[in-house]
């Protein structure tokens, strides 16, 4: 039965991280000429959003890894 919540917790950790993969892409295909040349002090909001989104995906991957190694560990008896 842990197995299966954590094959479950895997699927939803890989789902998420698709997802904000494609928000992110989204949100960079969205960017205009003027975004990159604005010369405003900072990031636009655009490349913050981008941000987000990047952290979005490097998280649920560390969740993934995570329970893949959970995984490993239980099938190897340890």
């Amino acid at each position: 039965m842990g197995n299966v919540l954590l094959i479950l917790l895997l699927l939803a950790a890989m789902g998420g991280a698709l997802f904000m993969l494609v928000r992110g892409i989204i949100t960079f295909l969205k960017t205009t000429e003027e975004d990159l040349k604005n010369n405003a002090a900072g990031p636009s909001q655009s490349s913050l959003k981008q941000n987000k989104a990047m952290m979005g995906r490097v998280m649920f991957q560390a969740f993934a890894i995570l329970i893949v190694a959970l995984l490993l560990l239980m099938k190897s008896g340890g």
